[in-house]
């Protein structure tokens, strides 16, 4: 079993609240959400594993289960171009939980008229294969967000 901890502080809101039809009807994969608070941040890995996927807007983590967990940071943030998104991984990267990958500012992705809301996704899994899913109530980077099996 793996555990999937929050890549950010902020407000666990569950995916169907996600404003964006491919990550709130589950198509991506299950999970939940995360609102962010407004301040400059680091969003950290939420597991250990390697780095397959990186964009300044989301990147996907593997463990050695195979398990694969997209980090997107806010919605339509692909449309700013990395701008205001800083790496500070690089794909192929092994990476620990916790361990710092993008540095942002969600204060700033709101100015640009995009949503800040972090979906935290299981790719390629199964909503009954994720237990203790967190809907809601404040997390901190690190607090578990669901159990895949």
């Amino acid at each position: 079993m793996s555990t999937v901890t929050s890549p950010l502080a902020g407000r666990a809101i569950g995916l169907a609240n996600v404003p964006d039809p491919v990550f709130s009807g589950a198509m991506v994969g299950p999970g939940t959400a995360i609102d962010p608070v407004r301040e400059p941040s680091e969003a950290v890995s939420p597991i250990d594993g390697v780095v397959v996927s990186m964009h300044p807007h989301a990147f996907v983590v593997v463990d050695g289960e195979g398990h694969g967990v997209l980090t997107h940071l806010g919605i339509d943030t692909v449309q700013l171009n990395g701008e205001g998104f800083e790496l500070l991984v690089n794909k192929g990267d092994t990476v620990t939980r916790g361990q710092a990958v993008v540095r942002w500012n969600p204060a700033d992705v709101e100015a640009a008229g995009k949503s800040p809301i972090c979906p935290v996704v299981a790719l390629e899994a199964t909503a009954d294969s994720l237990s203790g899913v967190r809907e809601d109530g404040d997390v901190k980077a690190g607090d578990q967000l669901f159990d895949w099996s």
